[in-house]
């Protein structure tokens, strides 16, 4: 049975765009922590599509391209004891806490 990543885009919804665009500083952040990792062999790029292809239907179409990478980043660096949910969750706090004036 396909699954929601195998379908190439939506029936009926033309072609998709395969144009490239200009990457926002988060996402070139993410492309570079992703070569960083595998570059230190604590990740690499199949792990990356298995946890991105492990997404539900539902997460899946709700991310982008780069916010599927981040989180699927962070599932497999979870998985492998490199950093826990709880140090992630508290560092996004900090994070928000200090975006407030």
């Amino acid at each position: 049975m396909p699954q929601v990543h195998d379908r190439g885009g939506w029936p009926g919804g033309g072609p998709i765009d395969r144009t490239e665009h200009a990457r926002s500083a988060w996402e070139t952040q993410t492309h570079g922590l992703l070569n960083v990792l595998a570059a230190k062999d604590l990740m690499r790029v199949d792990e990356l599509r298995r946890a991105i292809e492990g997404l539900g239907p539902a997460e899946y179409e709700q991310l982008g391209y780069y916010d599927r990478w981040i989180t699927a980043i962070e599932q497999v660096m979870v998985e492998k004891g490199v950093v826990t949910r709880e140090e992630i969750d508290r560092k996004v706090r900090e994070l928000e806490a200090a975006k407030r004036w």
